[in-house]
This record gives C-alpha cells, structure tokens and sequence, in this order.
C-alpha cells in the first residue's frame, strides 16, 4: 500500500499544482477528464461515473463553465438532458494536464518487460468495483482484457 500511496502522490502531484494555480481542485480535473474522453456526455453518466451528489457537480460544473473550460447543451431528443463538451480552452488546459502523467505511466510501463502493459492494466482494473467494469468496458479503459 506505501508504493501505491507514493504513486498516487507523484501521479497527481503535476496535475494538482497546474490545477491549483487556475483555482481548480482534483474534482475539475475528473470532470474535465471524463468530458475530454467522451464529449457529449449526459450530466446524468458523469454523476454515475464520478458518484458525487449533484450539488458537488454543480459547482464544479458552474466553474468550469464560467472559466470556458466546458461547454452544455440541451440533448438532441430530449431537451431536459444536459450534454457536456470541452472547449478548445478545456481541451488545451486537460491536454497539458494529462501530458505529464502519461509521460510518467508510459515510462514506468517502458521500463517493464514486454507484456507487462496488459498485466498492468489488468491489475488496475481488478481494482475497481466489480459493478463498474461495465463502465471500463463502455468507456474503453481496458482495451478488451
């Protein structure tokens, strides 16, 4: 558990001080990276995704929208639902954020044997609540293992 804490701490530690300086917390990050993975999603999915109440989406949600970061629409079909996409600015901003924690995953994982990317992964995931895994599956996040 210590190496895992450590990881944790170094993995975020980049992304957080970047965040920090724009008035953002680890909340608008998760938001911004879920709606730069699958831009038009429903209020509804990331509510289910993240498991926060409404209120905390709400005001994280109200300041990356007044900052230009995200972007709502009403739903194509149903006008009550809301739909979430990243500006150009929220773009830029999660590119610059996940730049340096890919770089630091994809140099721990080139530092491994050959096959160790799916072993990896596999072990993440196994993690993860067994009634989210249709959620990884949805969302591609374990690339069919």
């Amino acid at each position: 558990m210590g190496l895992f804490f450590f990881a944790y701490r170094d993995f975020t530690g980049d992304a957080d001080a970047m965040l920090e300086r724009q008035g953002f917390g680890r909340a608008h990050h998760r938001v911004l990276y879920f709606v730069n993975l699958r831009p038009g999603m429903p209020v509804a999915d990331l509510l289910d995704i993240l498991k926060i109440t409404k209120q905390s989406l709400a005001r994280v949600l109200r300041q990356l929208i007044d900052n230009g970061y995200i972007e709502q629409k009403t739903g194509h079909s149903d006008r009550r639902q809301r739909l979430l996409y990243a500006t150009d600015k929220g773009r830029g901003f999660f590119s610059t954020l996940s730049a340096t924690q890919s770089s630091r995953i994809n140099a721990a994982i080139a530092s491994l044997p050959p096959d160790s990317r799916q072993i990896v992964t596999r072990f993440l995931a196994s993690m993860v609540d067994p009634s989210d895994h249709t959620v990884l599956d949805r969302l591609n996040l374990t690339n069919g293992i």
